[in-house]
């Protein structure tokens, strides 16, 4: 695993320089020159450590090592992966226990899995041969590594205030309000305007008239018994509107179909008259 000491700074800069060089400074405090260590200087023990690698938990570690081998997921060789594993486990341990007990869980895990394998194997009571003691480790891996790979793929997306910044633009208002000029033309023309429009809102009232054919036929019996024939047109007000005409034309129908009426031309294009079917009393 790769590994990195830190360089010496001078005035914000890298410099490998030796320590003491002909009484030359090797550093710079607060801008003035060092030239030796104070005496009662103190670095305390975690001051400087170096991590060989940075995992996210004991899965990530696992499947580092893996990959890194090129080893088959489906087929892990488990001695060897036990054995790298243990090996880092053990360098965390001795920094920081803490962080070192989620690892040790897993190391119980491999090593466990490890001892299932060795023991002969077993068909199960119902005929099956015995679940592969690595398959459930590799199914969290599996899992592991997909949502580790979902993840990477949405950091790569861009992202506010990392990848660009929101534009943001200051507009002064000025808050005097200042009234258009208007003069008599565009009074005029705004007349005009709501005279065109209050044309097409106009309403228009349906009333409804109540015609009864059978007070028509009343009508026409009466104008009969006073006279022995009476031509058709005569019959008819064209001046009370087409309904009218409409509602007296079927009573005149109604009652030629009840045989109250006669209806008798001479001959052809000649006058229509109309009469009473039966004599008066």
């Amino acid at each position: 695993m790769p590994s990195s000491a830190p360089d010496l700074v001078v005035e914000g800069r890298p410099d490998s320089t030796p320590d003491v060089i002909d009484g030359v400074a090797f550093a710079r405090l607060y801008g003035e020159p060092l030239f030796r260590l104070p005496n009662d200087l103190y670095i305390p023990p975690d001051a400087l450590e170096i991590f060989l690698e940075a995992f996210e938990g004991p899965l990530d570690l696992l499947l580092y090592l893996i990959r890194k081998q090129n080893f088959n997921i489906l087929d892990i060789p488990m001695a060897q992966v036990t054995q790298q594993y243990l090996q880092y486990v053990d360098q965390i341990r001795v920094h920081n226990l803490e962080l070192a007990a989620e690892y040790l869980l897993m190391a119980a895990m491999l090593i466990e899995i490890k001892s299932r394998m060795l023991l002969p194997v077993r068909k199960a009571d119902t005929g099956e041969e015995a679940a592969d003691p690595r398959a459930e480790l590799v199914r969290r891996l599996l899992e592991y590594e997909q949502m580790k790979l979902a993840s990477r793929q949405i950091d790569e997306l861009p992202q506010l205030g990392r990848d660009y910044v929101r534009t943001q633009v200051y507009i002064e208002q000025n808050t005097v309000v200042h009234w258009p000029d208007v003069n008599v033309a565009d009074l005029q023309s705004a007349w005009a305007d709501l005279l065109r429009r209050a044309k097409l809102t106009a309403h228009h009232t349906i009333s409804r008239e109540e015609l009864s054919v059978r007070e028509h036929m009343t009508a026409i019996l009466r104008r009969l018994q006073s006279s022995k024939f009476v031509e058709f047109t005569d019959l008819f007000d064209p001046s009370r509107g087409v309904p009218v005409i409409v509602v007296n034309f079927v009573a005149l129908l109604e009652l030629g179909k009840e045989t109250l009426i006669e209806i008798t031309q001479a001959e052809p294009f000649a006058p229509i008259y109309v009469r009473l079917a039966y004599a008066p009393s």
